[in-house]
């Protein structure tokens, strides 16, 4: 009973965060609504265009019923109540200051989101799937592809057998 994100690669697209100087180093964050931020351990170079750098981070989310209640009720409430913004994992591309630059701040250059209610409704994991990263300061601009494995079709049904029970 858990939900498994993978942070595998990420490309850049030509764009403002392509040809910026001060961007060079790369991390991502994923966040489940309040409940958990996790990022990338390391910050990577950032990737020439045509280029992908690569993650290979995965992270499990324990959504049982003896240790998670929160994480679970959660659950539950997104699949009951449609009008909820929060049925998503969020990614956020984040540039982190080179080292001789410290005093500069980590700042978030652009998001993207991956839908759990659509998983359940597409009964369908999304597995090593590019998705567009939009810019934080133009979110209708595509500024890369961040490729992502997010597996939480098993726990959402499990959570959904029970809202049936309850």
């Amino acid at each position: 009973e858990k939900i498994r994100i993978e942070i595998i690669s990420l490309g850049l697209t030509e764009s403002r965060i392509a040809s910026d100087e001060t961007i060079q180093q790369l991390f991502v964050e994923c966040r489940l609504y309040n409940f958990l931020a996790e990022e990338t351990p390391l910050s990577l170079p950032k990737p020439t265009s045509g280029q992908r750098i690569h993650y290979n981070y995965s992270n499990v989310i324990h959504v049982d019923k003896a240790n998670n209640h929160a994480r679970r009720e959660y659950l539950k409430s997104m699949l009951l109540k449609p009008d909820l913004h929060t049925d998503s994992l969020r990614f956020t591309v984040v540039s982190d200051p080179p080292e001789d630059e410290q005093d500069l701040e980590c700042e978030d250059i652009g998001f993207t989101y991956v839908s759990l209610r659509e998983i359940f409704q597409k009964q369908r994991d999304i597995i090593e799937q590019d998705i567009d990263v939009f810019d934080s300061q133009d979110d209708s601009a595509v500024i890369g592809k961040l490729k992502v494995t997010v597996e939480a079709l098993h726990a959402l049904r499990s959570v959904y057998e029970e809202c049936k029970d309850d």
